[in-house]
């Protein structure tokens, strides 16, 4: 499983790119709204210190509008990951974008039918919105696993599913037993992971018989 950052913040980003944890970043047009510095410059920083995708979502409504955000995002990293909406003009973008060959990921699923259609407009990635759709009373690992029924159905299906507002330790761990391959979350989340009492209570004890024998490995 491949875990995509939801942050701008670079320090953030340094911090747990060293851990070797990070696969990616991810943000929407909500978290490049706090940026206090220009975006472009931003992205920029951003891909010197991350090797891997960096998800931007275009901003515009429409196939032109989505098509040349699109195209500018492209010249500012090779490894921009455009992001559009499932909207008609989206997939349209889509089918594009990764007929020539560019990564898109396809934003906003919540049913089936939806990634249905970002799998044929050739998506890399579809996001379906796991806490978003559970808080409106649905059942977001039922469909992330319905869609992952679904793509291995068909041979001609590369789209590889991204889960998306994720919450918890626990969110993670059911997501990844339904067979998501990525899954962005929070890196207060991502630093979650680490903890357990038990390791904490290990750790702190072999320390302590350690430091009664006086002896380094040095």
């Amino acid at each position: 499983m491949r875990f995509f950052i939801n942050t701008i913040d670079i320090e953030e980003i340094t911090t747990l790119n060293r851990t070797g944890m990070l696969d990616g970043i991810n943000t929407n047009p909500s978290i490049l709204a706090k940026s206090k510095t220009p975006i472009k410059e931003v992205l920029k920083e951003i891909s010197k210190i991350v090797m891997g995708p960096i998800a931007v979502e275009v901003t515009a409504p429409d196939f032109q509008g989505m098509m040349k955000e699109a195209d500018a995002l492209r010249k500012i990293s090779r490894n921009i990951l455009v992001k559009v909406p499932l909207s008609m003009d989206g997939l349209r973008v889509c089918k594009t974008l990764s007929s020539d060959g560019t990564l898109v990921a396809v934003t906003l699923c919540f049913d089936c039918t939806q990634a249905i259609l970002a799998a044929k407009a050739g998506a890399k990635y579809v996001c379906p919105f796991i806490g978003r759709l559970e808080e409106q009373g649905g059942s977001g690992l039922e469909l992330l696993k319905n869609i992952a029924d679904i793509y291995n159905q068909y041979a001609e299906f590369d789209t590889q599913i991204m889960a998306a507002s994720v919450h918890s330790k626990k969110h993670i761990v059911e997501i990844a037993r339904q067979g998501a391959n990525a899954v962005t979350l929070a890196p207060d989340l991502l630093l979650n992971l680490y903890e357990n009492p038990l390791t904490a209570q290990g750790i702190e004890s072999f320390k302590a018989d350690w430091e009664k024998t006086g002896q380094s490995l040095l």
